[in-house]
């Protein structure tokens, strides 16, 4: 019997997922309460970056296919964004006077962005059902 997503090794990953949910939403926050004008796309990709790590929160949380499929979309939307964010950032750096979680792949947090949703990726496939 393959092993929950939530037992084990996904109680950590669970953990960095709510931690990620809860620093990029408050950060979307302040900023586009504060300061919206000054970077409005950055403060919308952290924004919706938060919802996504809320999302994959959830879904590696909850036992049943349907949360299997919302952990398996956030998760994959997450790498997808990470990556194009990073790329964005990287080469038009004119449309991103402020980081995002996602700029620079996640630079202004260690990295961890890249490689959160390739960890979450293996953990997926590593528990599937048959």
């Amino acid at each position: 019997m393959p092993e929950r997503t939530s037992s084990g090794f996904g109680r950590l990953l669970i953990t960095v997922y709510g931690i990620f949910a809860l620093s990029a939403t408050a950060r979307a926050g302040v900023q586009i309460a504060t300061r919206f004008s000054e970077a409005p796309l950055p403060y919308l990709l952290s924004a919706l970056a938060g919802v996504v790590y809320i999302l994959a929160t959830i879904g590696l949380a909850r036992r049943g296919p349907g949360a299997r499929r919302l952990a398996w979309g956030a998760v994959g939307f997450e790498l997808a964004g990470v990556l194009v964010v990073g790329l964005l950032s990287v080469f038009d750096a004119g449309d991103f006077p402020d980081d995002t979680v996602w700029s620079d792949f996640g630079r202004g947090y260690g990295f961890i962005p890249l490689v959160l949703p390739l960890v979450g990726l293996w953990w997926l496939r590593r528990t599937r059902a048959g």
